[in-house]
């Protein structure tokens, strides 16, 4: 899986930009604070409206699916930035997805991780002339980069967990998820889009099959570790 600070896995650090729970440690009427905030005339005139010095303090803990973005930890907002925090699960793995509004550094900080990233349409390998996959193993202190609007995944196929941190120049980053919205349309489009090779039969099945979350269980990983 994919979150544990998370719920169990790590895409959450993608896609927990949506999160709408707030943790214990700050207002939960947030979407009036940080409404306010958003309002307020200059940066100077934020601080009367966090008057705690807990308002600046975010406790991974505390939230569900461990983002700090403007909507969960309004002393943010401003400041154009995110972050997230979660451990990734023995055989977890976020699924293909994008950040339409922002780049994403991601570091490890405990463990061992896997991830795969496309660029922009146009950047090809030079030895295979087909678009670039770009595949990085992660150990702890290491990091990579997924620019904005590029696919990406990480993967623990190992049978220990890893921790790491995404890191957002964007209050917002926001996220989708590739391979379950992609076959959200209609049957002609994917089967079209595929060059005919799925019948109405293939695309139900796909379907049925793709996990919908963020992050799911690779089972012949399990199997493998005896989970």
């Amino acid at each position: 899986m994919l979150l544990n600070a998370f719920t169990t896995s790590i895409a959450a650090l993608a896609f927990a930009s949506t999160a709408a729970a707030a943790p214990r440690n700050i207002p939960r009427d947030n979407a009036d604070l940080v409404s306010k905030l958003r309002q307020a005339d200059t940066a100077v005139d934020r601080y009367p409206l966090l008057p705690n010095n807990s308002d600046f303090v975010f406790d991974f803990t505390d939230h569900p699916l461990s983002m700090a973005n403007a909507k969960a930890f309004p002393a943010l907002v401003g400041s154009g930035v995110s972050i997230a925090y979660g451990t990734i699960e023995a055989c977890g793995m976020a699924s293909l997805h994008i950040h339409p509004r922002s780049s994403e550094i991601f570091v490890v900080t405990k463990g061992k991780l896997i991830t795969e990233m496309i660029p922009e349409g146009g950047v090809l390998d030079s030895n295979t002339k087909k678009p670039r996959v770009i595949v990085t193993t992660l150990s702890a202190n290491q990091t990579t980069i997924f620019p904005q609007g590029s696919f990406h995944t990480q993967m623990n196929p190992f049978c220990e967990p890893a921790s790491a941190v995404a890191a957002f120049p964007s209050e917002d980053p926001g996220a989708a998820l590739v391979v379950p919205q992609a076959f959200e349309l209609t049957d002609e489009v994917v089967a079209n889009s595929f060059g005919g090779a799925l019948s109405a039969e293939d695309i139900k099945r796909v379907r049925e099959a793709v996990p919908m979350g963020g992050t799911f269980d690779v089972a012949a990983c399990r199997k493998k570790c005896g989970l």
